[in-house]
């Protein structure tokens, strides 16, 4: 069995991080002022941005187009793999996952296609792919690291700050946005993907971003001290590096046991975030203890 791992630009991996780990990634489209752009291809995070500040009306976002998705599936099949396991952003917030489902059965005499729910979206699933092509790289078969990916899912969590949430409910991104509405320009609203559907949530208010990150690093903390494992974290941002650093410093040096990074938003998620949001997400760290 030879077995390719497909992702798509949600996951924010560097060129080097999916060359090296020999993983497809499907540029997902995003349309601005009537004009398409493909994530990652056509636009840049810091052109999107700068866009975002002087758009006319609020971007949105769509699936790659089916053609573009069989004719990957199929190359992989020139190739010699007989099966791929697609990592894509978590069903809760968009249709890609059903569609590729939809494929897998029309193609099914071509290739075998696993479409496979991250629950999640940016770097947390960049490193579910990663973490794929790794088992596929070490021989586990195809059961095994199906079952290592899921088990690698249960240990991420994540929480999130954005400056308001006109976005999010703009876009239907949020899935109990009645409940914070009315609060929208008076807080700084904490969200997680960490849900029984794995939708973003808003969970609680609170009324300035330094008490906001103080309650994610109380989250953090609690949460920390429950787990039997190494963990790993990042800081993700959208179009606030100078912010996310400062917070990571912050982080690391009050933990100095995790390994941190610095990750951000992109366009796709940006478009929904909107600028200025932050990110606290940790995993278990499988260069420490293997799955």
């Amino acid at each position: 069995m030879k077995i390719a791992v497909v992702t798509d630009s949600t996951a924010y991996l560097t060129d080097e991080e999916a060359r090296e780990n020999n993983i497809r990634v499907v540029p997902i489209p995003l349309i601005i002022d009537g004009q398409s752009y493909r994530e990652g291809i056509d636009i840049t995070t810091e052109d999107f941005y700068q866009k975002l500040q002087t758009t006319s009306s609020f971007p949105s976002t769509s699936q790659p187009p089916i053609g573009q998705l069989m004719e990957l599936y199929q190359s992989l099949a020139d190739e010699g793999y007989d099966t791929v396991i697609s990592i894509h952003l978590t069903a809760a917030i968009s249709g890609l996952l059903n569609t590729i489902g939809q494929l897998a059965e029309e193609m099914k005499e071509t290739i075998k296609i696993i479409p496979f729910d991250s629950h999640l979206t940016v770097k947390m699933m960049g490193y579910l792919a990663i973490e794929a092509a790794q088992l596929i790289k070490a021989g586990n078969d195809l059961d095994t690291i199906l079952e290592k990916l899921k088990a690698y899912q249960d240990t991420f969590n994540n929480v999130f700050v954005v400056d308001d949430l006109q976005n999010l409910v703009r876009g239907g991104r949020l899935s109990n946005a009645s409940a914070f509405v009315g609060s929208i320009l008076k807080i700084k609203p904490l969200l997680t993907m960490h849900t029984a559907n794995y939708s973003i949530e808003a969970f609680e208010k609170v009324r300035s971003m330094k008490k906001a990150k103080l309650r994610c690093e109380q989250i953090f903390a609690e949460d920390l001290a429950k787990l039997d494992y190494p963990v790993q974290a990042m800081v993700i941002h959208a179009n606030a590096q100078e912010a996310g650093q400062k917070w990571l410093d912050h982080l690391q040096a009050t933990y100095p046991q995790v390994r941190f990074e610095l990750s951000y938003f992109g366009p796709v998620i940006g478009t929904h975030l909107g600028q200025g949001a932050l990110g606290l997400t940790w995993m278990q760290d499988t260069s420490k203890k293997p799955l």
